[in-house]
């Protein structure tokens, strides 16, 4: 999929990206959602589906944070407070840390509701405040949400499927 430049196709790039994950993630046996088998974030970690579900709400959380503090003329750390972009594998070990307690079911939820969010966050902007103007350094609002929506969705996509298809799954 090519890299969206409108707010149309940041829609269309999240919704059916978002929509092919959570059709592969609905057909994992609830029973292997904890299994730390699948290729994880840092290398030669392995993570669970849950972690990479964690993953992925984490960061979708964080876009929401980011945009929170910034509406509300508050400085944002990016990526995350205590966290700089060269520490990303200890990022997401946080965000397996922060969801490990939360059940496989109500954290799909979370993840759903999350990006329902962003997409909502979206909608009330209009393309030159998306793409108009840099938002971080020189990145602009839109592109910023791509990085953390749409693309991490592909990529978890992409490990999930290699995962299913070495364990026989789907």
């Amino acid at each position: 999929m090519a890299v969206p430049t409108s707010k149309a196709e940041l829609v269309e790039a999240i919704e059916s990206s978002f929509a092919r994950l959570m059709q592969d993630l609905s057909i994992v046996p609830s029973d292997r959602t904890a299994e730390k088998t699948l290729e994880g974030h840092v290398r030669d970690m392995r993570i669970s589906v849950h972690d990479l579900v964690a993953y992925l709400t984490g960061w979708n959380e964080l876009v929401l944070k980011w945009h929170a503090r910034r509406d509300a003329g508050l400085p944002v750390d990016f990526p995350e407070t205590g966290y700089r972009w060269n520490q990303l594998g200890a990022l997401a070990q946080k965000f397996y840390a922060d969801y490990e307690d939360v059940p496989f079911d109500e954290l799909l939820r979370r993840f759903a509701d999350a990006k329902a969010r962003i997409i909502e966050l979206i909608e009330r902007r209009d393309d030159a405040a998306l793409y108009g103007d840099p938002w971080y350094e020189g990145y602009t609002m839109g592109r910023m949400i791509q990085f953390n929506t749409s693309s991490p969705y592909a990529n978890a996509r992409g490990r999930l499927r290699k995962w299913k298809k070495e364990n026989g799954i789907g």
